[in-house]
């Protein structure tokens, strides 16, 4: 109970959003639990997995409830909002201006992954665990979407990571101190805000000119109406009538575009580029004591791991794909640059502009220090491969690091 109340245990859920395919999954040759990990905080703030629960449906029926195995140690949208930019924001509109370098080579993208990737039969489906039932289960879970949670000081509270603590930089409290997502990403948002705050408040010198605004107004009436059509009449959409709203939302947007984005996509060669370390599928169930795979998993645990993940075909692909989207391109531009530095002739805009890089560039030199600091343990993990994914900047290639404006790759 202690634990509970001093914020020491935290847990792993996917049970409720897989169950219900569980049935399906594994009538293929793919062979899924639905999960729950609980996770404990130790003393050197790292954490520690207390128990895994993997639960089957009940051979019966689903009435049943579920069939559940415990496992003790052995001692990671913006489509709508390029749409409705160029649809309502004239070039010339500031927001326009501050958002359209974030939406560079998007369509491209998502076209090329409906194309092939996600679409039917694409790369996920053939490759990944979940397989013909990987979208399905995607339409189902962004049911729950929210766009104010996508805010990373909100989706760290939503999470049970951290707390409101007016006493608190940023008025926010991480249980988990040494959390280098976290804490790398609060400086980048904030950064972000800052930027967006001095711009927006530039040009809307009071909420009744935000208001009076047809273009802005038209522009967030598509967003909410049409690009999110299905969530429409959510009560936790902004109503675009003050400027505070405008920057939240406009930090929101840039935020998943650029670092969001970043820390989720530009680690998958580094951390699944071996196979081993991070399977896209299991072939079969966990073996039961006195079985013969549970005989193979004690005599040879290597063969029977082998004979359990991903196979060799899928794998030269899933290696192949995340190679390729974890790849900086030649030309990209990352947070805090622009295309063309005359983007505008406000020299007012532009000098907020080039603070804006200048913090980035100190933030960066700031997330370095903190990797050489041998007190936080989990910037660098059992392999001693140091957090880097949130520092802004990158050269070409596979550097696990950089933060493009766009969601480009």
């Amino acid at each position: 109970m202690s634990a509970i109340q001093n914020k020491r245990l935290f847990i792993l859920d996917h049970h409720d959003s897989i169950m219900p395919y569980l049935r399906r999954i594994n009538a293929t040759s793919n062979k899924a639990y639905a999960t729950r990990t609980i996770l404990f905080l130790k003393n050197d703030r790292t954490l520690r997995p207390l128990a895994i629960e993997l639960s089957l449906p009940h051979p019966g029926d689903d009435k049943s409830g579920v069939v559940s195995q415990v496992f003790l140690p052995a001692d990671e949208v913006i489509e709508p909002f390029v749409i409705a930019t160029n649809r309502h924001l004239s070039v010339v509109h500031p927001i326009y201006k501050l958002l359209h370098p974030h939406y560079r080579d998007t369509m491209n993208i998502n076209a090329l992954a409906r194309g092939s990737l996600v679409n039917d039969g694409g790369i996920i489906e053939k490759t990944f665990l979940w397989g013909r039932y990987s979208m399905e289960m995607s339409a189902t879970i962004y049911k729950d979407w929210v766009f104010t949670d996508q805010a990373l000081p909100a989706d760290l509270i939503k999470r049970g990571i951290a707390t409101e603590d007016p006493e608190c930089p940023r008025g926010l409290r991480l249980f988990i101190e040494d959390y280098p997502y976290a804490v790398d990403g609060l400086e980048i948002w904030d950064a972000i805000k800052t930027w967006v705050h001095e711009y927006v408040f530039l040009y809307y010198k009071s909420d009744e000119t935000l208001k009076e605004d047809p273009e802005l107004q038209a522009w967030w009436k598509e967003l909410v109406e049409v690009g999110h059509g299905d969530k429409k009449n959510e009560p936790w959409w902004p109503k675009m009538q003050t400027r505070e709203e405008l920057v939240e939302a406009c930090s929101i947007v840039i935020w998943t575009a650029s670092a969001l984005h970043a820390a989720v996509n530009f680690g998958q060669y580094p951390y699944g580029g071996l196979i081993l370390n991070r399977p896209t599928i299991s072939r079969r169930f966990m073996p039961e004591k006195g079985s013969p795979e549970y005989e193979e998993l004690k005599k040879s645990p290597q063969k029977a791991l082998l004979r359990t993940i991903t196979p060799k075909f899928q794998t030269l692909i899933d290696l192949s794909v995340i190679e390729i989207l974890s790849r900086h391109a030649s030309d990209e531009i990352y947070l805090g640059e622009r295309d063309n530095p005359n983007w505008t002739s406000d020299t007012r805009a532009l000098e907020a502009f080039k603070r804006f890089g200048k913090k980035l560039s100190e933030i960066e030199k700031k997330l370095s220090e903190r990797n050489n600091d041998e007190k936080l343990r989990n910037r660098h993990g059992p392999v001693q491969m140091p957090y880097t994914l949130l520092f802004p900047s990158s050269d070409e290639g596979l550097t696990f690091r950089g933060i493009p404006n766009s969601i480009s790759i």
